[in-house]
């Protein structure tokens, strides 16, 4: 009886020899005749042949889900394998895949920036000056601006002492409302620029390491570069 004439059967081990082929399938996984049959030539249907988890071979027309999720070995008419198929990726892996091939892509745009907008680390390092020079102007303008609020805060707080509840005195006035909202403005303003300086300090550590990785990635594509570098 043929292969094509037979729907699906069972090879039962029956010897040492079987089950020494049995194991062998069972670490390659699941083996297919079609692609390779067709790339010969022969439009006939498909034969598969798989291995269960008892080490028995098996062949059918189809595979079953539960063994579909393995490494597949293609095979040609004369059982010759001609390519192997790895099992299909899970959807982290293909995560995990599409993360590297997206952070490579990355990296390669980098380079090519880096390559084509410096001549040498000088310019790269004239950049990061100029950058840093402006972050300086920024802070020390910041900082200034934060004195100012906070002479303003001070002044705002003595004339509130001399109202109730900072006044102990019988005959003190209540605290005006306009009064009490400068004095919470002006607080919150102040406490929300020390913020911001203190943003504008991280900024400046973030760039300083960035321009340095861009320095250090120059210096190692331009040497790749270089004749007689390798």
């Amino acid at each position: 009886m043929s292969h094509r004439a037979q729907r699906l059967f069972v090879l039962r081990p029956l010897g040492a020899a079987v089950l020494a082929a049995g194991a062998a399938l069972a670490v390659t996984g699941l083996v297919v005749t079609g692609p390779a049959r067709a790339a010969s030539g022969d439009k006939g249907s498909h034969v598969y042949r798989w291995v269960d988890e008892k080490g028995v071979v098996h062949y059918g027309d189809r595979i079953p889900p539960q063994y579909a999720q393995q490494d597949t070995t293609v095979l040609n008419d004369q059982g010759v394998e001609v390519e192997r198929l790895p099992k299909p990726k899970t959807p982290a892996e293909l995560a995990d895949a599409s993360r590297i091939q997206a952070q490579q892509l990355a990296q390669k745009q980098r380079d090519s920036f880096l390559l084509t907008t410096y001549t040498s680390v000088k310019d790269i390092e004239q950049l990061r000056d100029e950058r840093l020079e402006q972050m300086k102007g920024q802070r020390a303008a910041a900082e200034q601006y934060i004195a100012t609020l906070h002479e303003r805060l001070l002044a705002l707080q003595a004339r509130a002492m001399l109202f109730r509840p900072y006044n102990p005195e019988p005959k003190a006035r209540r605290l005006p409302d306009d009064l009490a909202e400068q004095v919470v403005r002006t607080l919150d303003e102040e406490r929300s620029q020390r913020t911001a300086l203190a943003t504008k300090d991280q900024e400046e550590t973030t760039m300083r390491a960035q321009f340095q990785a861009d320095i250090d990635r120059y210096r190692e594509l331009r040497s790749s570069q270089t004749p007689g570098s390798r």
